[in-house]
């Protein structure tokens, strides 16, 4: 069956939702039923994301939700979540000119906005975005021009152009593995390379949160720390979320 652009036609469990006229790079999987949902979660990754590898381990788009679906089915049973893992652009190389700018956000935010305004026709539950590495440039300017979604979860950020949290009247969050090598990119914007601010510095005003120990690929890895706490952050208990240690913070 084919959909017409950033339309979400079948929410139903595994549903594909893949919009014609466009790459065979782009996929978007809808896991529940978003129509009865209480809570949605909208999973946005970053560089290197392919079709092909959509579904390969809990760093990819499709294991992510899965991941999450788990550990909230743990932490709160009794809360329906549907998670959209959400491929809907054109996820650049991680060895590339194209992931050091933001033409390739610019037009995963465009897509963005559409999936989002999509299910709000959809549901009246909350929406969380959770945007991993590159996926947080996306959100950002997705946010930016306007959505209507509760929180907007930054994990492995590379930076954004925006100077504070202002930018959107969703709660912010940002997470950083303390083993992961986005902390020694230097976050900055020279012309049209580099994003600029990292949302991790406390003057960026992001709620901080703990991602523990892992890697660049951990964040939604089952029984982690970040996954945890962005299950907390999808399933709207901003409390319960462990804020990061102020040591590490520093």
């Amino acid at each position: 069956m084919r959909f017409r652009h950033g339309v979400l036609g079948m929410l139903a469990l595994g549903a594909l939702l893949v919009p014609p006229a466009q790459s065979s790079g782009r996929l978007v999987r809808v896991h529940g039923e978003v129509a009865t949902a209480d809570r949605v979660a909208v999973i946005v990754p970053g560089a290197d994301v392919t079709v092909d590898t959509f579904d390969t381990g809990s760093h990819r788009p499709g294991g992510s939700a899965r991941a999450l679906l788990a550990e909230a089915a743990d932490q709160s049973p009794g809360t329906r979540l549907a998670v959209v893992a959400w491929l809907g652009y054109e996820s650049p190389p991680t060895w590339s000119l194209d992931v050091m700018t933001d033409s390739a956000a610019d037009e995963g935010a465009r897509a963005l906005r559409r999936t989002v305004t999509d299910l709000r026709r959809r549901t009246a539950a909350p929406i969380a975005l959770l945007c991993h590495s590159y996926g947080s440039v996306v959100c950002a300017k997705a946010a930016a021009g306007g959505l209507p979604v509760s929180d907007l979860a930054l994990v492995a950020s590379p930076g954004l152009e925006f100077r504070s949290a202002t930018f959107t009247t969703a709660r912010v969050w940002a997470g950083l593995g303390s083993n992961d090598w986005m902390r020694f990119v230097p976050k900055t914007r020279l012309g049209p390379l580099g994003f600029g601010r990292d949302p991790m510095d406390p003057g960026f005003g992001a709620r901080l949160f703990e991602a523990g120990a892992g890697g660049h690929s951990d964040y939604f890895r089952p029984g982690s720390t970040s996954l945890r706490n962005l299950t907390r952050i999808a399933l709207g208990l901003p409390d319960q979320v462990t804020p990061l240690a102020p040591q590490r913070a520093a």
